[in-house]
């Protein structure tokens, strides 16, 4: 088992070799796709790759499963309620339309259901039922070896944004339980899907709770969060853009609209644009780069 430790516009991927059984989980995003290819291609050594298994189908998640079934043609799991989407490619219900993000399209030979069993690198993987982040993501743990692959469930510091509490949907809950959940489930160690794998799993989840705990107190809370989440993500993508360009795109994307409206309507989209730079830039996740008349650029700082 090989963990790529991908930057936060990528999630990390794990790639299973047993012989000739080879196997990558999450693929990353659409633009480090040929990045992705790269690395999975150097790590197989001339073997092909065999199976494509994705935690959940947010875009940093399965963003290079297109670029690896032109390479290689493997047979690809995803979580079993997103069979219907990703069959008509409905990028309305793949949140892709909503959050202004791209992914390129893919196709799926087989389902992950909440206690389904996988084998990857010669140990048994039991599929884990994980919403909150994601309603219908899952996670992947080895009993026998005590790991768990937890995508956005749980990271070293946290966990994904709750997205369905955004469009007014049950979401803290669902993520209490799924910590809950990863509690008993007692890990040796997990690999997130962003950060470094980490052992100190008791720890983490408790930090988790206690950042759920602050969300759930006032639900503006998270829609800010995700609104920062969601303009470094751009960022992160463009690497460089205009203010003006930035704030159509805010003004484009659905989700930032509800968001807009259910949590923050006696603000204008400019101001919350205004604050939420502010904000990245005061922990130094941008830079403002300069001035072209009466308009900023904003660069991200990688």
């Amino acid at each position: 088992m090989r963990v790529f430790e991908r930057g936060w516009l990528s999630a990390n991927n794990i790639l299973f070799i047993d012989g000739d059984d080879t196997a990558l989980v999450d693929s990353g995003y659409v633009t480090h796709a040929p990045q992705t290819v790269a690395l999975v291609e150097s790590a197989l050594q001339g073997r092909p790759l065999k199976r494509l298994i994705n935690t959940h189908l947010h875009s940093d998640h399965c963003g290079g499963n297109g670029a690896l079934q032109v390479r290689w043609q493997p047979k690809t799991w995803i979580p079993g309620a997103e069979a219907a989407a990703v069959a008509a490619w409905d990028v309305d219900a793949l949140t892709y339309k909503a959050t202004g993000q791209e992914c390129a399209r893919f196709t799926f030979d087989a389902l992950l259901h909440d206690g389904d069993t996988l084998s990857l690198g010669g140990i048994d993987w039991q599929v884990v039922a994980a919403p909150g982040h994601d309603p219908h993501a899952v996670m992947l743990f080895a009993p026998q070896s005590r790991i768990l692959i937890a995508g956005d469930a749980l990271w070293e510091n946290g966990f994904g944004v709750i997205f369905p509490e955004l469009e007014g949907e049950s979401g803290f809950i669902e993520q209490a339980a799924v910590l809950e959940r990863i509690a008993e489930l007692d890990a040796h160690l997990v690999i997130p899907g962003h950060g470094r794998p980490f052992t100190d799993v008791a720890a983490a989840v408790e930090r988790a709770r206690g950042r759920l705990a602050y969300l759930g107190k006032d639900p503006q809370r998270n829609a800010s969060h995700a609104v920062k989440v969601l303009v470094k993500f751009k960022l992160l993508e463009a690497q460089r853009m205009r203010r003006d360009a930035l704030l159509a795109w805010m003004e484009a994307a659905p989700l930032m609209r509800a968001i807009h409206q259910r949590f923050m309507a006696e603000q204008s989209m400019d101001e919350i644009l205004s604050q939420t730079l502010r904000s990245l830039a005061g922990v130094k996740a941008l830079v403002v780069e300069g001035e072209v008349g009466p308009v900023r650029n904003f660069v991200f700082r990688a």
